[in-house]
């Protein structure tokens, strides 16, 4: 099931963004703090929560749609905040990265909201 997919995946993704925010603490080198906190948000937080509630309304987690919406954003949730890595590190040659990342985090999230509305008891 994509639900709980997505929960093991955040679970592994915050626990890599604690780290390396323990990382650059140590380090007192805080550069990639916007690549830590775009990691826990949209690859930690977010997953969670679209696990959750894949697993509050079963019916949603079953469809094609969810398992797209899942692989799409597992995916860009990768993609972007390694992007945005890539750019603090490199410059704006790396600036493709983070786009595609975010533009792929954003169909995710579209997915997800079309999701919510088919299956919502509101």
């Amino acid at each position: 099931m994509i639900g709980s997919l997505m929960m093991c995946v955040s679970v592994v993704v915050l626990l890599v963004g604690m780290l390396a925010g323990i990382a650059m603490g140590i380090q007192q080198n805080f550069t990639l703090a916007p690549a830590h906190a775009h990691l826990n948000l949209i690859g930690g937080v977010l997953l969670f929560l679209f696990g959750l509630y894949y697993r509050l309304i079963p019916a949603a987690g079953t469809t094609m749609l969810a398992k797209v919406q899942g692989w799409l954003h597992i995916s860009g949730a990768i993609l972007f905040p390694a992007g945005v890595a890539l750019v603090l590190l490199k410059g704006p040659s790396a600036e493709a990265a983070p786009i595609l990342g975010s533009l792929i985090v954003v169909a995710a999230m579209t997915l997800f909201g079309v999701i919510v509305f088919r299956t919502s008891q509101a």
